[in-house]
């Protein structure tokens, strides 16, 4: 079984290309220079000087010892909360900002939904004095400002985003428009593992800086370059590409994928797409995504701005019908109880999408002589006022 993409943009059934004509030159140019570009020599020293000294990579391998000892189990944090700009994200803009200069593209677009893309894509653009636009649907505008000031003070325009749920799903459908506008000039730095190819590679190619170090980590703490077990959230998931991609095809390694069961799985709010998902296709790509009988778009529902999103990427749709991965449901509440517990075990205060990933270890059979890496993507800072309601509640 092949977990990787193939010649065609697939992973699996999953996969392609499904544009507007508009975009095709783009898209084109794209797919056939990207691989090019991203290999050669002279990208990928600029590329890792920056990972490594204005971005503060390698990033932790942490051992939770007292989640350790909670849960009966070795369970390790990748921080990526630790980065620059405080989660993953920052390691995708940082390559793409790269191949746009390569491409002769001198205006940024992105679309956010809890704003760490956003605030990262603003980061690269004022390290490379270009022009940045982000859309970012009303709803999570208002639920993260602390980003959103963030993205203004970098020199940013932000742009809202006022149709349907006024959330991320409106804020990419916005940002395909913008570039269909302005399709020359213009490179569209897509944050997660979606879109049409080459975007899902493109993404889980720079996001596979996390799995190649937690491989020297792995090997420096456990004396083998892989766990047993790696846990992360899936939304789009480019964190959980990165923290995959050098084990995908080592059956050695469980893949845990956690969505977001809002609500509850079944209580008309939630984004738990493999499981109410159905193959459809949606920004550029066909995967699974929740949709009604005629295909249209079903509003998801998350406490976390980043993972409410009504489809997964075909990466991920591919691991979890192939059964590569395993799937968790978790919702708003179980996520903030996890956010609670790390902070209060551990001293670090995780993002609500890494909680997520957290509230996942209740649901897991974990063996004492086992070694568990969880995906850590964020930092709270920007869910500070979810975690301050939830706290006035206690």
């Amino acid at each position: 079984m092949r977990y990787t993409i193939d010649d065609r943009g697939f992973y699996g059934n999953f996969g392609g290309a499904y544009i507007p004509e508009m975009l095709h030159a783009n898209i084109e140019e794209l797919q056939q220079r990207y691989v090019g570009i991203i290999e050669d020599p002279k990208f990928q020293k600029e590329f890792h000087d920056l990972l490594k000294d204005y971005v503060g990579r390698p990033s932790p391998l942490y051992f939770a010892k007292r989640l350790s000892e909670k849960y009966g189990s070795r369970l390790y944090l990748k921080r990526e909360d630790l980065n620059h700009t405080g989660a993953h994200k920052i390691n995708n803009t940082i390559g793409q900002i790269l191949l746009a200069r390569r491409l002769g593209k001198t205006r940024i677009i992105a679309e956010t939904g809890a704003g760490q893309h956003g605030v990262a894509t603003a980061t690269v653009c004022a390290l490379m004095g270009m022009e940045c636009i982000v859309y970012m649907g009303e709803v999570d505008i208002e639920r993260q400002k602390p980003n959103v000031f963030r993205m203004k003070m970098l020199g940013a325009e932000v742009r809202p985003a006022r149709s349907g749920s006024k959330t991320l799903k409106d804020a990419t459908n916005e940002a395909i428009r913008d570039w269909i506008n302005h399709p020359v000039e213009t490179h569209y730095i897509i944050g997660s593992v979606v879109g049409p190819h080459p975007y899902p590679d493109m993404v889980a190619r720079f996001q596979s800086v996390v799995s190649h170090e937690l491989m020297i980590q792995m090997e420096e703490k456990e004396g083998r370059n892989y766990p047993d077990r790696i846990i992360a959230c899936v939304g789009g998931g480019s964190n959980a590409a990165g923290a995959y991609y050098h084990y995908l095809d080592d059956e050695r390694v469980r893949l845990v994928a956690v969505e977001a069961a809002g609500e509850g799985i079944h209580s008309g709010r939630s984004a738990a797409t493999s499981v109410l998902g159905t193959e459809g296709i949606i920004h550029g790509s066909r995967t699974l995504l929740m949709q009604t009988k005629d295909g249209q778009i079903t509003e998801p529902h998350s406490i976390s701005a980043g993972l409410d999103y009504p489809g997964i990427g075909p990466m991920h749709a591919h691991l979890i019908r192939t059964g590569r991965a395993e799937v968790v449901s978790i919702t708003d509440q179980e996520s903030v109880e996890a956010a609670m517990e790390l902070s209060r075990l551990e001293g670090i205060i995780p993002a609500l999408e890494s909680a997520h990933a957290l509230a996942a270890l209740k649901y897991l059979t974990l063996d004492s002589d086992e070694t568990t890496v969880i995906s850590l993507s964020g930092r709270g800072d920007k869910d500070l006022a979810t975690f301050m309601k939830y706290l006035d509640d206690e």
